[in-house]
């Protein structure tokens, strides 16, 4: 990080710290430095830093914000609901729902070390014994997540379990509308397939909404790989715990398709096949998770819309960072899985 203050796109570090002198316990120690933490695609995230303190902050994008998405609320009240229970996140220290330091919400949460994993080398570098270890971890994690009473931490109305498969079909059939700007059939062809083959949920849970490797930070410990924290909470809510499992399995069988598009980490050798994964999330859960046909096909149905939304604000100029180039080459990558997992393609 930079000696010298500058204002991060997205940041106005002088507002930001007259807010945090009136609202963050001790105030500001020094000086108030940024930086943009490069890999994300969706809500921008920063590293904060004074004399001695390392803090995360977390905003919208900038530009074109798809509606119900990128909803700060959502992600601070979640991941305050979880501290203290088997799911390990990062401890909120405050949120600013309005519009007058940053020209949207944000909230700032404690920094927590550790390494998002989306690159193969250095997860590959643990060797293959930790690297699958560290998969099945990741799934026993999720499962802890999905075991949580809702009512237990105060989320009894975080959502709408019943009709929840429906509704996230049309929500993101509406984001898709929102944001395209050419032709897919092949994504128009997924949809109404999922339409049309509607499974009966099971049992609700808290959903994570997109569950993956690079969404979880890894520190080690005595040559052992923990999750320290579970990220990215921005889609979580009540609903259909198989969208998790399903959504898992797509970025693992994808991994590293498109040229990297899709994060390469699931490649290492030793990280478990997705047949493994749902069978220890099976077996740690004790719920059934066979037939997942359908929600390996709707995952690839999410992404390709989140994909074509990054390829709508990169056309207009205004993502940060490197790598959205190659977001318009996603949505017919993923509709072509999704269809294929259906077996219609």
């Amino acid at each position: 990080m930079s000696d010298h203050p500058a204002d991060p796109p997205g940041l106005d570090l002088a507002r930001l710290r007259a807010h945090l002198e009136r609202e963050l316990p001790g105030g500001v120690r020094g000086e108030l430095r940024a930086e943009l933490i490069e890999g994300g695609r969706s809500n921008l995230t920063y590293l904060l830093a004074d004399g001695d303190r390392r803090w995360v902050l977390r905003r919208p994008p900038l530009g074109h914000v798809l509606a119900t998405a990128h909803d700060m609320g959502r992600e601070y009240r979640v991941m305050t609901a979880l501290g203290g229970t088997d799911v390990p996140v990062p401890r909120t220290l405050l949120i600013d729902a309005g519009t007058e330091v940053l020209g949207a919400p944000w909230y700032l949460m404690e920094y927590v070390p550790g390494t998002a994993h989306r690159e193969v080398a250095p997860l590959a570098a643990l060797g293959e014994r930790r690297v699958h270890a560290l998969g099945l971890r990741l799934v026993e994690t999720l499962a802890a997540l999905h075991r949580i009473d809702p009512e237990a931490v105060g989320l009894a109305d975080f959502g709408r379990p019943e009709g929840y498969l429906e509704r996230q079909l049309r929500r993101w059939e509406k984001q898709f509308a929102a944001s395209r700007s050419r032709d897919l059939p092949e994504v128009d062809r997924l949809h109404a397939l999922l339409a049309e083959r509607l499974p009966v949920s099971p049992a609700p849970a808290l959903v994570h909404g997109d569950y993956r490797l690079d969404n979880v930070l890894v520190d080690a410990e005595d040559g052992e790989d923990r999750i320290a924290a579970v990220l990215d909470w921005e889609m979580s809510t009540l609903g259909d715990p198989l969208t998790d499992v399903g959504l898992l399995v797509m970025y693992t069988e994808l991994a590293g398709v498109g040229g990297g598009i899709i994060p390469f980490a699931a490649t290492a050798p030793g990280f478990p096949k997705a047949d493994e994964l749902v069978a220890h999330y099976a077996e740690s859960t004790g719920r059934e998770a066979a037939d997942l046909d359908w929600y390996v096909a709707f995952a690839s149905f999410k992404l390709a819309v989140v994909a074509e939304g990054i390829h709508f604000r990169f056309q207009q100029g205004r993502t940060l960072g490197a790598g959205f180039e190659r977001a318009a080459e996603m949505p017919p990558i993923l509709a072509r899985h999704g269809l294929s997992t259906l077996k219609e393609h």
